[in-house]
């Protein structure tokens, strides 16, 4: 029976082993993630597995456990790798804040442009920091 909503299983261990099997981009074992997260033992991957299979976020294939559904809120996946959507705010900002103080930065610094350049840096700290936080909070 698959949960209605799977982002409730999505916590500490269980979304350790979800985030490997993500990154793994492959089937992989029982042992295998027990070995890779250190659990204690091949019942406790089984437990998050069948946990995460219940909510139908993966299934068992021949060579191990592959994910069938990737949900992971504020987090964009490319290849192997997951970044957090606040990295792309943070390099857009970034730009915009070169092209003001490079580009269109005027010959008398009035407060309008000051104001501008001021609050794009604040936004841009907002973003970075959003990013870092979401790094360490899933471990990415």
């Amino acid at each position: 029976m698959k949960d209605e909503n799977p982002l409730r299983v999505l916590r500490g261990t269980t979304l350790e082993v979800y985030l490997f099997l993500i990154k793994a981009g492959k089937p992989v074992g029982v042992r295998e993630i027990q070995r890779a997260l250190k659990l204690s033992s091949a019942s406790v991957a089984t437990y998050h597995l069948v946990k995460l299979e219940e909510a139908g976020l993966l299934r068992q294939e021949e060579g191990g456990y592959t994910v069938t559904k990737v949900i992971l809120k504020d987090t964009i996946r490319i290849s192997h790798f997951l970044i957090p959507r606040y990295f792309f705010y943070s390099v857009f900002t970034a730009l915009i804040l070169i092209i003001e103080l490079v580009f269109l930065r005027p010959s008398v610094i009035d407060r309008g442009y000051f104001i501008y350049t001021i609050a794009t840096a604040i936004l841009f700290l907002i973003f970075c920091f959003e990013t870092v936080k979401k790094w360490l909070e899933g471990g990415l």
